[in-house]
């Protein structure tokens, strides 16, 4: 049985328990897709400035983000312009999403 999946990052860049969720999130895509369920990896909130970090071939984690590349349903536009990623998430080739109605319901 295929499930429908969204799993949606807030975590920071800043310590050893953020890239522990990073890398929770990103394999638990990378195990769903290889599932065939239809997941979709969302990046928000502090989560955004994980995209130049995964970017960089000498990351860690830059093979496994990788391979679920396809699997990233957008990057939070508010919150990369919050976080002053979006130039960076949009060199890396992802598309910045907006928020419902285009507002957001608080800051980041």
């Amino acid at each position: 049985m295929a499930f429908k999946v969204a799993i949606v990052l807030l975590a920071d860049v800043g310590s050893a328990g953020d890239m522990g969720r990073m890398a929770n999130a990103l394999v638990t895509a990378q195990e769903c897709h290889q599932a065939k369920d239809q997941v979709k990896l969302i990046f928000d909130g502090a989560g955004t400035k994980w995209i130049p970090e995964l970017s960089s071939p000498q990351h860690k984690y830059h093979s496994l983000f990788m391979s679920v590349r396809e699997t990233v349903a957008g990057v939070c536009q508010y919150c990369a312009g919050a976080y002053s990623v979006a130039d960076k998430v949009r060199s890396a080739g992802f598309e910045l999403i907006d928020e419902y109605e285009g507002t957001r319901a608080c800051a980041s």
